[in-house]
Formats: C-alpha cells, sequence, structure tokens
C-alpha cells in the first residue's frame, strides 16, 4: 500500500511528512540578513572598482526572448560554458550546486534532486513549474518531474524564474520557474559533437554521447546516456539510460520541427533510518528488497513565424510516464504502480506596437493541458486534471527611461478523482515596473497574485467530507541591479504571502479513520533576500556568489511562529573559476545550506553544512581529461528527515560522504 508526503503518494518505506509554520521576522533577525547581504554585496562590489556599460543577456523564460535587464523580477542564468566546466551531470545538479538552490536528495536515487527555489519544503514541487522546450514538465500529482533524464550535453541554457511565474505559466508558479532550453530549442547554432565517459566511487560508471549535424536550414541532434552507480547505501544502486533526438527547419522567419525523448531509472529503495541507526552505518538499508523503476516518453512538435511584425509560436507534446515499485512493511510485499499520460497545446503571438506615442511590447497566449493517471491493482484509481489558461501582458517603455509591465492569467481547472471532483476558475496577475538610475544601476519592483489546486495526491487523501480548498499567494519583490562589462550584481527582497496553503498535517483525521491528511492551513508567509554576483576579474579568473537568507513560517493558527518543516534558513553557493593556462582550468564551488526543521513543532533541527567540491581539467587540443572531487572535506550530513526523537532527528536519509570522478571528453 502506499502512504502520502505532503499529500504524495509515495512507497510505504517513506515516512508521513508533516507541515510548516510561518510568522512574521524579527527585528533582529532583518538586521542580521541585511548585514549579511551588506557584506556579500562589500565583497563583490570590491572587484568592481571599473568598468562600461554592457549588453545584457535575452532570457527564454519569457516565452519571446526579452533582454533581461528590462525585467522586474529576478532570472538567474546557467549557459551551456558554465555546465560544462563545472562537470555538473544533471540539471537538478546545476541548479543546486551553481545557483545554490537547496536539493534533497529524491528517494528514488539515479542522481535526481528535489529542489526548493523560496522556501516550499516538501511542497515544493508543487510550488513551481519545469519547463523544457516551451513544454511544462511538471506533474499534476507529487510523483516529481525527473530533471536528470533530460541529457545535460544538450542543454543550452537553464533559467530560473525567481517567485511569481503564474501569468506566464499558470497554477503552481508561487516559487518560480525553471526553464530549460536545449540547443535544438534555441535554434541550433554551429553542429558540435562529443563523447564523454567517466567512472567514480560508489561504482559511478557513465557513458555519454551527443552529437549535432546542420544543413542548410535544417538541424538534427542526437543524445545517449547510460549511467550506473552502487550509491553510498545498500540497496540503493541505480540504473539509468536516456535517449533524445530531435529535428529542426528554420529558414527567413519560419522554423518548425519536433522532438523525441525517453529515459528509464532502475533503482534499489533504501527506507529511511532512525537516529541510532544513522549513527551506527548510515550505509545500511532498513528495506533490502524494495524496488522500483520509472519510465518516462516524451513526444513533441513546436513552430514559429515572423509575418507582419507578428511573432507567432505554437507547440503540441505528449508525455507518458510509467511507475512500477515494489515495498515491504510489517505486512507483506506490495505493488504500487501507475501510468500517467499527459497532453499539452500552447499557442502564443507577441507584437510591437506604437500607441498614444508609446511604443507597447504586447504578448497574449492560451495554454491548454489534459493530464491522467491510472493506479494499477485491485485497489487501482483514476485521477484526471484539465486545464485552459489566458493570458495577456503589455510591457511599455517610457522617454524617463521607466519599463511598465501588466499581466494578467485567467485559467480553469477541471479535476476528477475516484472520490471527488474540482471545478475551479483562477486568476493571476502581476503588475512591474523597471527604473534606470542612471550609468550602469536600475532598480525595479513589482506585485502580483499567483495560485495553485491541490494535486491528484492531495485532493484525495484529506479529512472525510472536506475538499481543499485552492490556494492563493499576494507576492512582492524589490531588486536593485548593477551591469558592467566584467560584472553583474543584483539584490532582490521578496515577501509572499498565502492563504489557504495546502499541505499535509498529522494532527488531521484522514479518510481511514487515522490521523494525518492534508488540509488547507492557517496563513503563511516566505519572505527574504537574495544577492547574486558574478565577476571576471582578468582573463584567467571568474568569481560568481548566490546567496539568500529566508524565512518560511505560518502566521497564524495553531502552528503560529513555527518554521516551514525542511525549509532552510539560508544558502550560499560561491563559485571561483581559474585558468593559469590556457589548456588547464580549475572550477571550486564552496556550498553552505542552513539549518532546517523536520516537523510542525519545530522540536529538533537538521543541522546545516558546508561542502566543498573541485574540480581539473585539462585539455589536449579537442580531448579533454578531468579529476572531480564533491564534498572535498568529507561531510556528513542529512537534507531529508520527517520527524524527531526527542530533540534528534529521526527518519533520516544520509547523503553521500566524499567521491571522486574522473572522465575524460573528446568534442569532434
Amino acid at each position: 500500500m502506499t502512504r502520502t508526503t505532503f499529500g504524495r503518494h509515495r512507497p510505504a518505506h517513506v515516512p508521513a511528512l508533516r507541515r510548516p509554520s510561518l510568522v512574521v521576522p524579527s527585528r533582529r533577525h532583518w538586521r542580521r540578513s541585511l548585514a549579511a547581504a551588506a557584506l556579500c554585496s562589500s565583497a563583490a562590489l570590491a572587484q568592481t572598482h571599473h568598468g562600461q556599460d554592457s549588453q545584457d543577456v535575452l532570457v527564454q523564460a519569457t516565452r519571446f526572448p526579452q533582454a533581461r535587464a528590462d525585467l522586474p523580477f529576478g532570472v538567474s542564468v546557467l549557459t551551456a560554458e558554465d555546465l560544462r566546466t563545472s562537470g555538473v551531470a544533471t540539471v537538478g545538479e546545476a541548479v543546486s550546486k551553481l545557483l545554490g538552490v537547496p536539493g534533497r536528495q529524491d528517494f528514488y536515487g539515479g542522481g535526481e534532486l528535489a529542489l526548493d527555489l523560496r522556501g516550499f519544503g516538501g511542497s515544493a514541487d508543487s510550488n513551481q513549474v519545469i519547463v523544457l522546450d516551451g513544454v511544462r514538465l511538471s506533474e499534476a500529482d507529487t510523483g516529481g518531474t525527473r530533471l536528470a533524464g533530460i541529457p545535460i550535453d544538450t542543454v543550452e541554457r537553464i533559467e530560473v524564474v525567481r517567485g511569481n511565474a503564474a501569468v506566464l505559466y499558470g497554477e503552481g508558479a508561487t516559487a518560480g520557474a525553471i526553464v530549460i532550453t536545449t540547443r535544438l530549442g534555441a535554434g541550433g547554432g554551429a553542429p558540435r559533437s562529443s563523447l564523454y565517459g567517466a567512472v567514480g566511487r560508489f561504482g559511478l560508471r557513465e557513458l555519454r554521447a551527443s552529437g549535432s549535424v546542420g544543413r542548410g536550414p535544417w538541424t538534427g541532434d542526437l543524445a545517449l546516456q547510460k549511467r550506473e552507480a552502487h550509491n553510498h547505501r545498500d540497496n540503493f544502486r541505480s540504473d539509468s539510460e536516456g535517449l533524445g533526438l530531435g529535428l529542426r527547419w528554420q529558414d527567413q522567419g519560419l522554423s518548425f520541427g519536433g522532438r523525441l525523448a525517453a529515459d528509464d531509472l532502475k533503482t534499489g529503495l533504501p527506507g529511511a533510518l532512525t537516529d541510532a541507526e544513522y549513527a551506527a552505518d548510515p550505509r545500511q538499508t532498513t528495506h533490502p528488497t524494495d524496488r522500483a523503476n520509472i519510465r518516462n516518453e516524451r513526444a513533441s512538435l513546436f513552430g514559429q513565424v515572423t509575418l507582419a511584425g507578428w511573432q507567432v509560436a505554437a507547440d503540441l507534446a505528449w508525455r507518458q510516464k510509467a511507475l512500477r515499485s515494489v515495498t515491504s512493511s510489517p505486512f507483506g510485499f506490495s505493488a504500487y504502480d501507475y501510468d500517467v499520460q499527459a497532453r499539452q497545446q500552447s499557442l502564443r503571438a507577441r507584437r510591437a506596437l506604437d500607441l498614444g506615442g508609446l511604443r507597447h511590447e504586447v504578448s497574449a497566449g492560451v495554454d491548454r493541458q489534459d493530464w491522467t493517471r491510472s493506479v494499477l491493482g485491485a485497489f487501482g484509481s483514476t485521477a484526471e486534471q484539465r486545464s485552459v489558461g489566458l493570458y495577456l501582458r503589455d510591457e511599455v517603455a517610457l522617454p524617463t527611461g521607466t519599463r511598465l509591465a501588466a499581466g494578467v492569467r485567467r485559467e480553469r481547472l477541471d479535476k476528477d478523482a475516484t472520490v471527488a471532483a474540482l471545478d475551479a476558475r483562477l486568476t493571476a496577475w502581476d503588475v512591474g515596473l523597471t527604473q534606470s538610475l542612471g550609468g550602469d544601476w536600475a532598480a525595479y519592483g513589482r506585485t502580483g497574485r499567483s495560485f495553485r489546486v491541490a494535486n491528484a495526491d492531495e485532493f484525495t487523501f484529506t479529512a472525510p467530507g472536506v475538499t481543499l480548498r485552492p490556494q492563493v499567494s499576494r507576492d512582492h519583490e524589490l531588486g536593485l541591479r548593477w551591469t558592467t562589462v566584467p560584472t553583474r550584481l543584483e539584490l532582490r527582497a521578496y515577501r509572499s504571502a498565502l492563504r489557504d496553503e495546502i499541505g499535509f498535517d498529522p494532527a488531521v483525521a484522514n479518510p481511514f479513520g487515522g490521523l494525518g491528511a492534508n488540509t488547507n492551513f492557517d496563513p503563511t508567509r516566505r519572505q527574504g533576500l537574495e544577492l547574486e554576483a558574478r565577476h571576471r576579474v582578468n582573463a584567467q579568473w571568474q568569481v560568481g556568489l548566490v546567496a539568500a537568507r529566508r524565512q518560511a513560517r505560518f502566521v497564524e493558527g495553531a502552528y503560529a511562529g513555527r518554521d516551514v518543516p525542511l525549509a532552510p534558513r539560508s544558502t550560499v553557493s560561491l563559485r571561483a573559476d581559474w585558468r593559469p593556462t590556457g589548456d588547464q582550468r580549475v572550477d571550486a564551488v564552496l556550498r553552505h545550506v542552513g539549518h532546517s526543521h523536520p516537523d510542525l513543532a519545530n522540536q529538533c533541527s537538521l543541522a546545516g553544512y558546508t561542502t566543498l567540491d573541485l574540480r581539473y581539467a585539462k585539455t589536449w587540443g579537442a580531448l579533454e581529461a578531468a579529476l572531480a572531487i564533491a564534498n572535498l572535506t568529507d561531510r556528513r550530513y542529512v537534507t531529508q528527515a520527517f520527524a524527531c526523537n526527542g530533540a534528534a532527528p529521526t527518519s533520516l536519509y544520509p547523503e553521500p560522504g566524499r567521491s571522486a570522478t574522473a572522465s575524460l571528453r573528446w568534442w569532434f
């Protein structure tokens, strides 16, 4: 049988999660936060005493390319060069390691991480949207999105929208969006191919091959990957493989193409450890026979045309996911199997217009999604979600150096499950302003509204007779940017006030007569400060910093003043990239994640941790050899825990210690 973690169906070895709490920060808290931000800013500014204006990058996260400098919100960008030189193996690892986003080890292994953009803890995946080449990948249940199945060598850019992205991406985007663009999705570019092989600790064996070809207006690409590892615990062996191919035609303002992709993961499920078991042997398993298999298949068609001043783009996508698992319990073995099928159709357009003597950029779109999950077996069930969303945005530049932006989205969501149904019509909006301050400086601000509805797991696992209300958030953000040739600096402050937040409460009666069910919580709040800085010292040195101080608490009700479980209060990612010679490169990443609480009562804490990763690479023409050491100091730490045993966290999922990986890559 299965149990629910923050409303999520999961194998029986996964313990029940509990739920968050939020409160207004104290003056002392904010003094510390501002002092930390000021210190980080000073360190970055000390490097930036000279420079000149630079052209900022174009981002794809706005659904049509747009200059990042014009946006009234923060977007973090990782390029293909960042991914290659850091040696990251998956999209999740890149976002966590290089952008300072907290990442928790996934229950199913295979290199997957559960990412948390702005302090939503166990429900983070349901409060952020994952997009691949314009197609939404986020599930309508709590099964998570398998980012490790996306071939990293095909990724051209990763863009992380910090905060409300609901106007553009709809339901479930309060914390933001992670937008992944492949080389084919970005327009192809010059053909390039590579072969990659790696071996490492914990039985790691990895092979990757990627290639692209171009002939006239045609561009095609192919990617293969295979990864095996024993991993750092007994019964955690994983075996994954993936395939992706695509074809694109573009010429004179017209482009179209298609993609096919599949990935498959077979893994053991080691289960949680008590605090005593963890102290005795963190490598042991409590479920030596549990296992799972996850398979994803994706297909999509896309097209874009520029005609009579209009840019028009369309996407059609199909996706299928199959989970098969066998888990043990005191009552014997049980299987949890389901199939997910999803379809998406999107049409969007943009045009620049002169109205009232001002230049407007107007964009509009419609998104339709159909999602179905069929749980197999004698106690099977079916859940369906259908949504249609319409959005409209207008951006106008004033002669004063001010840029105004406003958008609205109206979305209808129909949800049908075996035991309940929901028909909701919800509205998201935002209004923003970007103001040039002269020279290299600009300030921005925005306010808006976002929403989400209960997913398939949350929707059906509630107190008897209770229907979960939609979750609504009022979101605010202020920011300051400085952009020069060698330097980019951005400081943001944000606050999201949520009503009817959806989550798991262990004190609420469940449908089976026990305790623990999903509910709408009393008001909650997320707020914090974020700092991003990148500086090129000279031709040999480049440094980057991403730091955040967060607060996630209940502000009213029985849990007022308590922190959201599994939401760290602080994160820092400091990266240094050094090229001592033209054929050598050293990359170092120092990461810190602050403490968090595993339970609603905040009776105990997961200790914060700091890790150091190093990578040395040397090239001989088209051949690169590299040695990477993760967690150099062999720090022992835990990112997942779901209960307290007195003052000690228990029901633990340990992270790996120090590991080394040697790799070879051949470009051709």
